[in-house]
């Protein structure tokens, strides 16, 4: 027999032993049926092959390289990006993101010029308690130096049991000797809802990151507080959300939609993974009209949330057309980790599927997607994700941000975080009135000098002809070093061309209908 058939046969053998061994497991957990005569059969055969691999293999090989290698080939096989084994590091990962709770401090960071800086501080938590603003640079954690360290080390260190302490060593612009605080870590919960902001005309504006286990909840809060300060219409933001868990998608689904009104159906195997989710009561904000912004990195329970309120034309959809999952997964103790597994696909209230694995097509042979319509009748379309209503794509580079990327190589970082380091200087923090403060040419002169001094050889025409990409990123910067947070994300929304348009539709709606194009027109581009 051949190198390649021997490989192939002992890849396939192993792959049935561990199925049947995963069998076994689960059979010990109650999940599955008892095994067959023919399992049984099959079950000596592997494990004669199983002898021989390890006996006679010219490679020497453990039993645990070859389940850890069979596991993974199994999975593969299934063709199912979605389906993984998650380790122990991997599952504890997850469990985050869906519980939005760790042990730390509470502080939000980014590496900035060799160090660790702080960008915000969770509301309630240890960091604000001990007086941390962003702009703050950690320059120490329990008696180290943190030059040059990774934002892994860096979490790494900031993170621990709840009750136990961090030192910390902290520069702050204006000051001139650094200080010391001493934290004592706690649970914190990272909240689903990262930013809201009331913007002219009574536009309210949410930006929902994640659906973890208290979306729905935060995002009542969120609404009702916008309401109470005037807000008549809102844009929901789900843009780069990757969705969490399905429940809570259609949690925050029902708050919008009639009592009765299908959310999602999943077709799967058995009662629970084959079912039909509607809405249990009345929508809790029935006149306010309504956009939803979208791009290529909404997925998954963002995904149901933007079909639903597509299909019963509840919301307008802005942006570009979203991710394309349209399944749905479970985790199952598996070892010391998790197995991720689909156990259903889903499907809008109007029928369709948006999964860009299985992209749904008019006839055989053909790249035309399937027609669906809204309770309205608009033209929606089914597989490669949700298309929106309102195709606004992201700003393409001009020639001069081009050019300037090119000349900076394999530097943009750090090109970012000297602009960073000249936004804490006292000349910009004084130079910043309002969270729209303009960046003057002076400022821009300073920038430039600032990277001069650092050794980055850029040409000035070069640096001129991307203006406007230095000018945002500058703006953002010292507006949240020298007045905090809010007053950036208000700066950065002026500055977002997908809410502004969709701001500019909202202002002129009364009524929640009033946000959609003329019926005679589908989708506009």
């Amino acid at each position: 027999m051949s190198t390649v058939s021997r490989s192939r046969t002992t890849i396939a053998a192993v792959i049935l032993f561990v199925a049947m061994a995963s069998g076994g497991w689960l059979l010990g957990k109650g999940m599955i049926a008892p095994a067959t005569r023919g399992d049984a059969r099959g079950q000596r055969l592997l494990d004669d092959v199983m002898q021989r691999i390890r006996r006679n293999y010219v490679d020497s090989l453990t039993t645990a390289d070859l389940f850890e290698r069979t596991l993974k080939g199994l999975l593969a096989e299934l063709g199912d990006p979605n389906t993984v084994y998650l380790d122990s590091a991997r599952l504890a990962r997850l469990t985050e993101t869906t519980t939005g709770v760790y042990t730390g401090l509470g502080i939000r960071f980014d590496a900035r010029d060799g160090w660790p800086m702080v960008l915000a501080v969770i509301a309630g938590t240890p960091a604000e308690r001990a007086g941390l603003v962003s702009g703050d640079r950690i320059i120490q954690i329990d008696g180290r130096s943190t030059r040059g360290w990774t934002d892994d080390e860096t979490r790494a260190a900031l993170r621990g049991d709840v009750g136990t302490t961090a030192a910390l060593q902290i520069e702050r612009p204006g000051q001139p000797q650094p200080f010391a605080v001493r934290l004592v870590r706690g649970e914190i919960h990272r909240t689903a809802v990262r930013r809201t902001a009331l913007l002219d005309g009574g536009v309210g504006y949410v930006d929902l990151k994640i659906f973890s286990d208290s979306t729905e909840r935060e995002l009542i809060r969120a609404v009702d507080s916008l309401q109470r300060a005037g807000m008549r219409s809102v844009v929901l933001d789900l843009r780069s959300n990757p969705g969490g868990l399905l429940t809570q998608g259609a949690a925050v689904s029902e708050l919008f939609l009639d009592s009765a009104d299908v959310i999602v159906s999943m077709r799967g195997r058995g009662e629970t993974n084959d079912r039909t989710y509607r809405a249990m009561a009345a929508q809790r904000w029935p006149t306010l009209p309504m956009v939803v912004l979208i791009d290529q990195g909404t997925a998954s329970a963002s995904e149901i949330v933007a079909g639903a309120l597509q299909d019963h034309d509840r919301a307008l959809l802005i942006g570009q057309a979203t991710y394309g999952k349209g399944s749905a997964q479970a985790v199952f103790e598996a070892g010391r980790g998790g197995l991720k597994l689909t156990t259903a696909r889903w499907f809008t209230p109007s029928g369709r599927s948006i999964d860009k694995a299985g992209a749904e097509t008019r006839e055989a042979g053909t790249t035309d997607p399937v027609t669906y319509r809204t309770d309205a009748g608009r033209e929606v379309f089914g597989g490669g994700g949700i298309a929106p209503d309102v195709e606004l794509p992201e700003p393409e580079p001009t020639p001069g941000e081009l050019a300037l990327q090119a000349q900076l190589g394999s530097r943009v970082r750090e090109f970012r975080d000297v602009l960073t380091t000249y936004a804490t200087t006292p000349a910009v923090r004084a130079a910043v009135r309002t969270p729209f403060t303009a960046v003057t040419p002076e400022l821009l002169d300073g920038a430039w000098r600032a990277l001069q001094d650092r050794g980055f050889a850029i040409d000035r025409a070069t640096f001129d002809g991307a203006s406007r990409l230095v000018s945002n990123f500058l703006g953002r910067e010292m507006v949240r070093i020298a007045l905090g947070n809010t007053a950036e994300v208000r700066r950065s929304l002026a500055e977002d061309a997908l809410v502004q348009v969709a701001a500019t539709r909202l202002r002129a709606a009364r009524r929640p209908q009033d946000v959609f194009p003329r019926p005679e027109v589908a989708r506009e581009r």
